[in-house]
């Protein structure tokens, strides 16, 4: 009996390979993938991917269904088409100890200048490296249920709030017996700036990627959606020509994360994610290389901070709480050595999120950058946050890197916390340089005191760059220290309840030029403050 199993079995796999010589379409379902959301279809998937790669390439397709995978691994040539009504969903990893599981992430010698999660791509529920010509499209879903976040095994379920004391790590992780723990890693050799370190690293079997894409070209994600995407929604590294269109991604920690690619092109996607950012481009040296993020457009795009799963869901609920509150954003950082050049932005709404964030920290540039027409409501600080700073967390760099050429216009937004106002933050004989405001229209929330006013504002040039750090500013609308030919062009800064504090506060600003500047906190004139050099 087991003889005739064995060859029937036989039978069918060569059947199956009969076919796909043949072949454009390759069904998961013929490669004996059940979808019942219950058996794992990890084999049959890959087979499927395989089999369409050998015919030269093909479309493999998800037809409705559940279909529970470990690491599905991508080749080129590939288009992946999740269908109407077909879940691809992330199996939990194995027990502690035990075999099997995601694959395990790969060697990198440059693991101390960034976290665990950027510096592996192979542990993902999607992922390939050193291809062409791949896609994946929907109008299906990824459903990261049983990722990591990136710190422990599996991330607590959608719609189950972590402890919200300050200064929790959030949304975190239960251990096996319920407790949050993290084991020592006494293997470990953290670096200078503390990777790799025990919190984040994971052992062999577990996940924490939707999709992960390592130096690739030619790349189209369209169409799908992803829920509870793990550490990364996204993550493609020094991927080069990328299209990433028509996405809804509802998450636990980033959304999509453009590292160090270039030609890329983002457009048509909702992105909530209350935890981490949502749209954030990086040049980390996670491939062993200086290599810089440029030629990319994101346009029509929407970023939220909303409690996870409430975006897909239509109730965008606002209950969870974290320390600083929703992020949510689109940024440029903090990993940044590589450099950021021609960068445009356009036709995004942020809602319920942090503000838009473009930081160089870490001793690349940060130059080029076009963003316009831009709404933006209920912000939990910075609308605008332009940081020049001295982490400097890539090799043999002793310097700071320059921001400079950066043009905003047409941006608007409404009940914005006026804890930082726009902040601007270079260094001392460092500036940043050419800021263009132009066209910009905020209404701050207001209530800030005469005790705030009066508050020195510290550099904190090595540390994470975030308004939050940065503490309550002693302007409501603009605050610019160490900055280089400062323009403001039609720009009307308003507080919706009276604020004791300044509007702007300018010091070490060089060349700064003003038309057309309206200030009116409570309908009455502001102050400009500060030290301004002409």
């Amino acid at each position: 009996m087991k003889k005739l199993r064995s060859l029937v079995a036989l039978l069918l796999v060569s059947y199956c390979w009969t076919v796909a010589a043949f072949a454009t379409d390759f069904s998961v379902r013929d490669f004996g993938a059940k979808g019942d959301g219950r058996t794992l279809d990890t084999v049959a998937v890959n087979a499927a991917i395989s089999a369409a790669a050998h015919a030269g390439g093909g479309t493999v397709d998800f037809p409705a269904g559940d279909y529970l995978c470990h690491s599905i691994r991508l080749e080129s040539n590939i288009t992946i088409r999740l269908g109407s009504g077909a879940t691809l969903i992330a199996a939990n990893p194995p027990a502690a100890g035990e075999p099997g599981g995601y694959d395990a992430a790969e060697p990198n010698d440059w693991n101390q200048f960034q976290d665990f999660g950027h510096s592996h791509w192979r542990n993902s529920l999607i992922w390939g490296e050193n291809l062409e010509n791949v896609s994946v499209i929907g109008p299906g879903r990824i459903f990261g249920r049983g990722l990591s976040r990136g710190n422990g095994r599996i991330s607590l379920p959608v719609g189950v709030f972590p402890p919200s004391e300050p200064g929790a790590q959030l949304p975190d992780v239960l251990a096996a017996d319920g407790k949050f723990e993290y084991a020592p890693r006494p293997d470990l050799k953290p670096g200078p700036f503390g990777y790799p370190n025990a919190r984040d690293t994971l052992p062999d079997g577990v996940g924490n990627k939707s999709i992960a894409l390592r130096r690739c070209r030619n790349v189209t994600l369209r169409d799908f959606t992803i829920l509870h995407g793990g550490h990364f929604g996204i993550l493609a590294t020094g991927v080069d020509n990328l299209t990433i269109d028509s996405l809804v991604i509802d998450t636990n920690r980033d959304g999509l994360d453009v590292d160090a690619c270039s030609n890329v092109r983002i457009s048509n996607c909702s992105v909530n994610s209350p935890w981490d950012d949502g749209i954030c481009l990086k040049a980390s040296h996670g491939l062993g290389e200086a290599k810089a993020v440029e030629n990319v457009t994101i346009t029509n795009c929407f970023v939220s901070g909303y409690d996870e799963g409430t975006l897909l869901d239509g109730t965008r609920q606002r209950k969870g709480m974290r320390r600083g509150g929703p992020i949510g954003r689109i940024k440029l950082g903090t990993e940044a050595g590589g450099g950021f050049r021609n960068i445009a932005i356009s036709n995004c709404v942020f809602e319920y999120c942090r503000g838009l964030a473009l930081e160089q920290v870490d001793g690349g540039v940060l130059e080029d950058v076009a963003i316009t027409n831009i709404t933006m409501r209920d912000v939990v600080n910075s609308p605008l946050f332009i940081r020049l700073g001295a982490r400097l967390r890539r090799p043999a760099t002793s310097e700071p890197g320059a921001v400079r050429r950066i043009l905003v216009s047409n941006l608007v937004a409404y009940n914005v916390s006026p804890d930082h106002g726009i902040l601007i933050a270079g260094l001392a004989g460092r500036s940043i340089q050419d800021v263009v405001l132009s066209n910009v229209q905020i209404h701050y929330a207001g209530g800030g005191t005469a005790a705030q006013a009066a508050r020195e504002v510290p550099e904190l040039e090595k540390v994470y760059p975030d308004p939050y750090d940065f503490g309550v500013i002693p302007s409501w609308g603009l605050f610019a220290r160490h900055v280089k030919n400062l323009q403001l062009r039609g720009v009307e800064l308003r507080t919706i309840t009276p604020d004791a504090r300044p509007a702007i506060f300018l010091e070490d600003v060089a060349g700064l030029r003003v038309h057309d500047a309206t200030l009116l906190p409570d309908g009455e004139m502001s102050v400009v403050t500060g030290r301004i050099t002409r």
